[in-house]
């Protein structure tokens, strides 16, 4: 069993990818394996619509393949579990993992679909919940089991020093570590006796405009 943990952040070693990491931490403890993907600082194309993801729905590829958006696409097919973490941006995730994320789920939503999802921010001060809640709806489009913790999923701290003495915060993330490593384990133990996951329906698009 594994987890990518993806850090939403252009600085690699900042306060987003101290939470990742005592999140890693823990999943080891629990005997699960995961990775940190890095999204780095290197320009990230938003989607534009084009629609031409559906023509490579088998591959599960985005057009564009000039990023790192197909190559996270590629490890998520072989992992379990995810965690998705963002710096805060004007009480907002950042850019960068929108962009990403738009152009992730919209072409290669079915390697993520039913596997267990962790949402986590990382702020000097405020805009975390509402960072967390725009993280969480591609989660819950995609059918995605969403893991909780013990608070709000967030540290706080405008370096990694400070989010270290945010002990409650990294607590919330040990605490979330877990409960992501416990749904995956049981849907895997689900799996083992007979229970797979839902069949739903799907191609059912209403516009509500007559």
């Amino acid at each position: 069993m594994k987890v990518l943990l993806i850090n939403g952040s252009a600085n690699k070693d900042g306060c987003t990818n101290r939470a990742l990491q005592e999140i890693a931490n823990t999943l080891a403890e629990e005997g699960i394996d995961s990775e940190i993907f890095q999204i780095g600082a290197e320009p990230i194309r938003d989607c534009i619509g084009c629609l031409q993801c559906a023509k490579t729905l088998k591959n599960n590829t985005c057009v564009f393949g000039d990023d790192v958006v197909n190559s996270l696409i590629a490890k998520a097919k072989e992992c379990d579990g995810f965690v998705f973490g963002t710096p805060v941006y004007y009480a907002h995730p950042s850019g960068r993992i929108l962009a990403l994320l738009d152009r992730v789920f919209y072409a290669g939503s079915r390697v993520f679909k039913h596997k267990p999802a962790f949402a986590v921010a990382s702020a000097r001060r405020a805009g975390t919940t509402a960072s967390l809640d725009v993280l969480n709806k591609y989660f819950t489009f995609a059918q995605m089991p969403i893991a909780s913790s013990s608070y709000w999923s967030m540290v706080h701290g405008n370096t990694k020093e400070q989010v270290e003495q945010d002990l409650e915060g990294l607590q919330t993330m040990r605490n979330g570590a877990r409960n992501l490593a416990w749904l995956i384990k049981c849907i895997e133990k689900g799996r083992e006796n007979g229970i797979d996951i839902p069949k739903n329906e799907s191609g059912m698009r209403t516009n509500f405009i007559r």
